[in-house]
């Protein structure tokens, strides 16, 4: 009797070519895949909640796979766990594991994705640590000012203006329920601002996180008001906006069914 499983996963993105699978290098799928096979004997092909590309990290991926090997939550996350060691695939951990019915889908059956933009600001020297984690910049950013644009972006709209060249969804709508910039004083990022900007939405077009990040930026260095960022939008046009932030601050944080 085939068992779908669903596991959510975290992973370093900057080790890999991104979630889906490449030709000449490794993928988080390939390498999950890769796992999974070694572990069971089966050949599942995994389905994502959301394919992050290269550079782009995940604190709780999710994913489903069916086997017909009869096994327990433990024994799929820590046997995959232990292939993935085995097989030199660092930076990728199955958090958790669960069976579920065969009608769960891990893309499909997603109601709220939910994003996590980092920035570290107001510091001179580059990271050492966070190498590879946070968009690093100088400048220090005025938050209050960069959620008052970021409050344009809330509700159903045409985000032509925040859509990269190459996304091929079939329509530019979608409904954003959520973009919050915060910062938090604690973080063990040293000297700077820590600065998180999250983004939750049902669904997103391709790079429209990392392309809303990329016009904030200038709101929060005092370059453009908040206002612009309407104007932007109404404009449904991408050489409007700014340029997109870069892939190594994005993370893929919560899926919601």
């Amino acid at each position: 009797m085939t068992q779908r499983w669903k596991i959510t996963v975290e992973y370093d993105g900057s080790l890999y070519a991104g979630w889906q699978f490449q030709q000449h290098d490794m993928s988080i799928q390939q390498a999950l895949e890769e796992a999974v096979f070694a572990f069971s004997g089966e050949s599942p092909r995994l389905s994502v909640a959301g394919r992050t590309d290269a550079g782009v990290h995940a604190l709780g991926q999710v994913a489903h796979f069916d086997l017909e090997r009869e096994s327990t939550e433990k024994t799929v996350r820590d046997a995959v766990n232990a292939k993935l060691r085995e097989q030199r695939h660092h930076g990728i951990s199955v958090v958790t594991a669960e069976p579920v019915s065969e009608e769960f889908h891990a893309r499909f059956g997603a109601q709220n994705r939910v994003y996590i933009y980092r920035i570290l600001a107001a510091r001179a020297a580059p990271p050492a640590l966070l190498r590879n984690r946070v968009w690093h910049m100088r400048d220090r950013l005025d938050i209050t000012a960069m959620n008052a644009g970021a409050q344009h972006l809330l509700g159903h709209h045409d985000f032509s203006s925040f859509r990269a060249a190459g996304c091929q969804a079939n329509s530019p709508l979608r409904t954003v329920s959520l973009v919050e910039v915060t910062e938090d004083a604690d973080a063990a990022y040293g000297a700077g601002q820590a600065i998180s900007v999250r983004v939750e939405a049902k669904s997103f077009l391709y790079h429209q996180v990392r392309n809303i990040v990329g016009s904030l930026v200038p709101v929060g260095t005092g370059k453009w008001q908040p206002e612009k960022i309407a104007e932007i939008l109404a404009a449904c046009d991408r050489t409007k906006a700014a340029a997109t932030a870069p892939a190594h601050g994005l993370y893929f944080a919560r899926v919601d069914y």
